[in-house]
């Protein structure tokens, strides 16, 4: 094989993608990502506002975006948001389930002890990151398998490999999305096609909205939280979301088409460093 054929691997062109949570942080990177590369980007949020810093790239193309609403926990609203993006681009390829995320109260707290976590809270964790991974899946996995092929990308957590303290809720929630990842992988393949692949990416410690007043002082210095997982971090830092798109690539393009059912950590070496 040639040089050649290895880079048009990661040519998008013609391909459309579905990214939930696309307007957060790391779903927004893969989502520039993937117009840099030539495909049909939409973007599935709650939230329609584009960042200003993802706005140029996305402009910039070649490929093309949408901006859908849609909500990954109400399935009615969901399947309207899909075929709006039918209708648009014909098809749908690549799914990537990225919406997720924790709730303060979830969080366990002096104020906030364990025994006493809201069960709201827990449920909307749960929720958040287990049905909505699950009910695209559904959505959008039926449309690939009435096409016969498919790549869908779940994300998966560090907390998935080690529960972090504090966080019982989206530590157990993000171990449930890995397992599904595993459980659709085999059963997609087995009953519908081999070629609808389905993997997971486990993001190490990136700094976004949701974490980063865990992580960071308001002079930007760590906090108590932060240094702990700096000082569990063989490389000795925080990722850059943009440290996600070479793996999530990989996994997305024809270069990973005999890798189905796998949980990728992109950690700096934070799930293999046992803390001696």
């Amino acid at each position: 094989m040639n040089l050649q054929e290895l880079t048009q691997w990661y040519d998008f062109t013609g391909k459309t993608a579905v990214v939930t949570g696309g307007t957060g942080v790391l779903g927004g990177e893969m989502a520039c990502a993937l117009i840099g590369c030539g495909a049909n980007v939409a973007i599935l949020d709650r939230n329609t506002e584009i960042p200003e810093a993802n706005q140029k790239p996305m402009d910039a193309g070649p490929g093309s975006y949408m901006v859908v609403h849609g909500d990954v926990l109400q399935r009615d609203v969901l399947e309207t948001a899909v075929a709006e993006i039918v209708a648009a681009y014909g098809r749908i390829d690549i799914l990537i389930n990225a919406a997720g995320g924790n709730h303060p109260q979830a969080t366990t707290n002096v104020d906030n002890p364990f025994f006493d976590l809201p069960q709201e809270a827990l449920g909307f964790v749960f929720d958040l990151n287990i049905i909505g991974t699950i009910l695209p899946s559904q959505v959008i996995g039926k449309i690939m398998a009435e096409q016969g092929e498919g790549v869908i990308l779940n994300i998966s957590s560090m907390n998935a490999f080690r529960p972090l303290t504090r966080i019982p809720a989206y530590s157990a929630a993000k171990a449930g999305v890995s397992n599904f990842t595993q459980w659709l992988a085999v059963h997609i393949a087995q009953e519908y096609s081999p070629k609808i692949r389905v993997n997971a990416l486990a993001p190490g410690f990136f700094i976004g909205k949701q974490n980063k007043a865990l992580l960071l002082n308001h002079d930007g210095s760590l906090t108590a939280r932060g240094q702990q997982i700096i000082d569990h971090t063989p490389m000795g830092r925080f990722g850059n979301a943009d440290e996600l798109l070479g793996t999530v690539l990989w996994l997305l393009s024809p270069a990973s088409q005999f890798v189905t059912g796998i949980i990728v950590p992109v950690d700096g070496g934070f799930s293999a460093f046992s803390g001696v």
